[in-house]
């Protein structure tokens, strides 16, 4: 799957999921890479809010999530 579009598996896996979840999967469409801190900017939705809806899409296997290189206390986030 590209990430550059959310298809028809994702989806599915987004249907049931909060308001949020979506939220910061359609951010991830067009921004491919984020930080959880650059999520909450690009939503204007709290911290707290961003970490729980990242936890639900991983859980969906909706998100991938790795260590920056740049500075190892960040995680990297992109559609799976």
């Amino acid at each position: 799957m590209s990430a550059t579009a959310i298809e028809g598996e994702t989806v599915e896996a987004l249907r049931d999921l909060p308001p949020s979840a979506k939220l910061v999967a359609k951010v991830l469409e067009y921004n491919e890479t984020l930080t959880q801190s650059e999520l909450a900017e690009e939503t204007l939705l709290p911290s707290r809010t961003v970490r729980y809806a990242l936890t639900r899409l991983e859980e969906q296997d909706v998100v991938e999530s790795r260590f920056s290189f740049t500075d190892a206390r960040k995680r990297l986030y992109t559609l799976s």
